[in-house]
């Protein structure tokens, strides 16, 4: 049987057994941390569909107004204007059928990656590598597109894909513990308000059946449902 450590039992101890709103949960969690080290905070949203089925799949991205605190590493795969226009975002690796061949030989020194449309020929070798990671361009999420520019500043700027899993829950982070309150508080409403709008119209019944927030080493916090959906209305 799992046992947990004393400084979680004592941080959890300070949580209460009820929900939160989001402006008391971030102040809360950060308040309870033990953890020596700049913790991710991190978001768990179980949702009333049924992945099993296509028309009820949620997934989306959100670009998050502060950011995680880290800057991803960004592969683009184009041709031609497109490399330079790469560049000129900030792509930390750009070139052509090279770096398929590269990454097919077992390098996978990024975080993120962007195709053109004309190249996704050669990308799709690469289903079996990029796809367990989740690292796949793809046109839904916008990393698969000729607007290479916009997508490499997104991603750079904080752009956070989500995809629902086989259990109906959606994880994703939204920051890190050193941010201000109001910052983490800004980015998990933006999240939020993203995994609503991305509801499925064959989704019945209640959709956020809990919401949950957390740190990498700490307790979850409970949040406020009804209050939530409320606000995302607006």
């Amino acid at each position: 049987m799992r046992t947990r450590g004393r400084k979680f039992e004592a941080a959890r101890q300070q949580v209460a057994d009820r929900e939160y709103t989001i402006e008391e949960a971030v102040p809360l969690l950060q308040q309870v941390k033990y953890a020596k080290f700049d913790e991710t905070v991190e978001m768990a949203l179980r949702l009333g569909v049924d992945p099993k089925h296509a028309d009820q799949m949620v997934r989306g991205t959100v670009v998050l107004p502060h950011g995680l605190g880290k800057s991803k590493r960004v592969l683009v795969i184009a041709a031609g204007e497109k490399q330079k226009e790469a560049g000129e975002a900030g792509a930390d690796h750009i070139g052509g059928e090279e770096l398929v061949e590269r990454i097919q030989g077992g390098w996978m020194d990024f975080d993120a990656v962007v195709a053109t449309p004309d190249m996704m020929k050669a990308v799709g070798r690469l289903g079996k590598v990029l796809g367990p990671r989740g690292l796949m361009p793809n046109p839904k999420t916008g990393t698969v597109t000729f607007e290479v520019g916009k997508a490499v500043r997104e991603i750079k700027a904080g752009k956070v894909e989500f995809r629902v899993d086989k259990t109906g829950i959606v994880h994703a982070p939204v920051g890190k513990m050193s941010f201000p309150s109001t910052s983490l508080i800004e980015n998990v409403r933006a999240l939020v308000e993203s995994v609503v709008k991305a509801k499925p119209s064959a989704a019945k019944g209640k959709y956020l059946k809990s919401v949950t927030l957390s740190s990498t080493m700490g307790p979850g916090i409970r949040l406020e449902t009804m209050t939530i959906e409320a606000a995302t209305k607006h």
